[in-house]
């Protein structure tokens, strides 16, 4: 496999890394619920999860 001849410059590497952002996720208001959570995730809500405004589980899972 070829390999650098050089040592890349710091200012080199750090112009490819200035394209790598941290966004903020995208957030929506349930429905039916009226409650706020990350889009495209199911949610728990007054012991019950939903996803797509419907009740999915009940009992809603444990958090570890």
């Amino acid at each position: 496999m070829p390999n650098p001849k050089r040592r890349h410059s710091q200012q080199r590497s750090a112009k490819r890394r200035t394209h790598y952002k941290a966004t903020a996720p995208t957030l929506s208001v349930d429905a039916s619920t009226g409650e706020t959570h990350e889009r495209h995730r199911a949610h728990v809500s007054e012991g019950k999860l939903y996803y797509k405004g419907k009740v999915v589980s009940e009992k809603a899972p444990l958090k570890s």
